[in-house]
């Protein structure tokens, strides 16, 4: 494995007009190195100037979080924008061009919708907004359908160059299996305990959760641990087997109902149960879950984002890291719906 795991986003802050311009080259940077045809770095330029101007008007507390995704012509740039603003009552009409809540022409959203390849945007009054915009390398299939949509949102601790948290997704026969690991503290040396267990996780063969978890135990014994959950997913049986050791919580939510999966007490690669089992549930129940390091606080409820489960997993992951984002720590939230 030659890639090194690390944080998904990086984070800028947006609150101050004289530092748009170094923003905007940082992400222009980015662009360019996913492959980012240059008709298509004029666009994204263009969305981030609607986005900032935004902010800069109307926002309060305004943050850019800027990731790289894929490969090959599957590679994207993607931009999560966040505020504690106003608000807005009808996101959907500021879509509109004409429509806006200040003394402008009111062209900014609908630019930003019709630019991107992928938008969203999830708003409430008096809490602010989230805003997404996806550009790819190569625009997508219209009408493609995913069987199933992984998010990661995984943003180092403040102050420091590299993650403590990590996850991987790797497709398999059956479906696909994630791994989010958070080595123990934050910095380079957590970051190291993360990549020990990604190079094991990879190479070896599938197995179920609980006994990839026995593999990695001893294989990161030299490192300074870490705190992992693997989350499995068989399309066919439509059923998720799950476990986990150390504080990285799953939660899992269907229409009408959600569930707390507990993990087993320990440290990956110092200390793990003699016994470790695997947990089943059935995306009958719950098709979408949701995996959080300990740099997200756990007691929030979606009954306070009405219908935001109806928008990209992505919106999910930026409003859970807005609001309950510790900032004292290595921050991951890792969105997946089954189809």
């Amino acid at each position: 494995m030659d890639k090194v795991i690390d944080c998904t986003h990086t984070s800028f802050a947006a609150s101050d007009r004289s530092y748009f311009a170094l923003l905007k080259k940082e992400i222009q940077k980015k662009a360019e190195e996913v492959g980012i045809p240059k008709n298509r770095l004029n666009e994204l330029e263009l969305i981030v100037s609607e986005i900032t101007s935004n902010l800069f008007k109307y926002a309060k507390d305004g943050e850019i979080l800027v990731g790289v995704f894929g490969n090959d012509k599957n590679s994207y740039i993607e931009l999560i924008s966040i505020d504690s603003g106003p608000g807005m009552v009808n996101a959907n009409k500021m879509l509109q061009d004409g429509v806006t809540t200040g003394k402008t022409l009111g062209h900014g959203l609908g630019s930003i919708k019709r630019l991107s390849d992928t938008f969203d945007i999830y708003s409430q009054v008096g809490w602010g907004t989230v805003l997404l915009s996806r550009i790819y390398v190569a625009k997508p299939q219209v009408g493609r359908r995913e069987t199933f949509i992984v998010r990661p949102l995984i943003l180092a601790k403040p102050g420091e160059v590299v993650s403590g948290d990590g996850h991987i997704c790797r497709v398999t026969p059956q479906g696909f299996q994630v791994l989010l690991a958070d080595g123990l503290g934050h910095g380079t040396a957590a970051n190291e305990a993360v990549n020990e267990a990604a190079k094991v996780f990879w190479s070896e063969p599938v197995r179920t959760p609980s006994d990839t978890l026995r593999v990695l135990h001893p294989a990161i014994k030299k490192t300074r641990g870490a705190v992992a959950h693997i989350l499995s997913y068989e399309q066919k049986e439509k059923k998720w087997i799950c476990c986990g050791i150390g504080n990285i919580m799953l939660r899992l939510y269907g229409t009408h109902l959600h569930k707390n999966h507990m993990s087993y007490n320990g440290i990956v690669g110092h200390n793990i149960p003699n016994t470790l089992n695997d947990q089943y549930y059935t995306s009958l129940d719950y098709n979408i879950a949701v995996i959080c390091s300990d740099g997200i606080k756990t007691r929030w409820d979606l009954t306070k984002y009405p219908q935001i489960l109806n928008h990209d997993p992505s919106i999910l992951a930026a409003t859970l890291y807005k609001d309950h984002g510790r900032r004292t720590d290595d921050m991951s939230v890792i969105v997946i719906k089954v189809k």
